[in-house]
């Protein structure tokens, strides 16, 4: 098994209700702007489908799949995708995207928070994706909740890459500051940055295998690209 997590309560009183009210404000988005992130994938996901490739990877879950931008290229390189996002217009709208492309049978998407047990059975998927997920309104506890889960659906070996917005990055500390390096922006979302040292406390349970830095979109974002692999139990 998983060792457990002992490390101290590092929160530091994030209001549990300011965190819920993201969910709201993704479905608004969602709704308003059906591409919101544009329709090409990710260059997150372009590596990561190579990285897939050299590892054998055929059947991955995605967490927050948003729109299905990367959902729907790694099912178009013939992956098979179990996306979960909790927003029911993303959920809606990937899995209309997979209908019209013909891709039905290689993209399921289900809507949950991940704040909560995934709905799957251990050792289910070969690699795990995500990006910008780690990043949203969750403390500290829920992340480490979440590496967890991620870990259990994991088959031995397998891999878990994921992105997220790093504290060298030009917004960290601007906007509302909600504690735990999240910061929320004009625009009403919350930001969870990431130190280094984050990365490496939730890796508990991988090997780290990389950690790099890549710049995205105009401020430009600064992010990690962060792969780790499942150690054997």
């Amino acid at each position: 098994m998983k060792e457990q997590s002992v490390q101290p309560d590092i929160r530091s009183g994030v209001g549990k209700e300011i965190l819920d009210e993201q969910r709201p404000h993704w479905e608004n988005t969602f709704a308003e702007k059906p591409d919101m992130f544009g329709e090409q994938p990710s260059d997150a996901a372009r590596k990561t489908l190579d990285l897939f490739k050299r590892e054998g990877c055929t059947k991955i879950l995605e967490l927050g799949g948003g729109q299905g931008r990367d959902t729907i290229f790694f099912a178009q390189n013939g992956l098979e995708v179990f996306v979960l996002d909790y927003a029911e217009s993303g959920v809606k709208t990937i899995t209309g995207k997979a209908e019209a492309l013909g891709l039905s049978r290689l993209v399921t998407a289900i809507r949950h928070d991940v704040r909560n047990p995934f709905p799957f059975d251990d050792a289910s998927f070969d690699a795990c994706f995500s990006h910008m997920l780690y990043c949203m309104a969750l403390s500290a506890a829920e992340l480490e909740f979440l590496s967890d889960e991620v870990w259990r659906v994991l088959k031995p070996a397998g891999i878990n890459t994921y992105t997220v917005r790093h504290t060298g990055d030009p917004q960290y500390g601007t906007g509302i500051a909600r504690g735990e390096d999240m910061y929320e922006s004009g625009s009403g979302f919350i930001v969870h940055f990431f130190s280094r040292n984050k990365v490496e406390h939730l890796a508990r349970g991988f090997d780290i295998l990389s950690i790099e830095q890549f710049e995205e979109g105009a401020l430009p974002r600064k992010l990690f690209r962060v792969t780790l692999r499942k150690k054997e139990a």
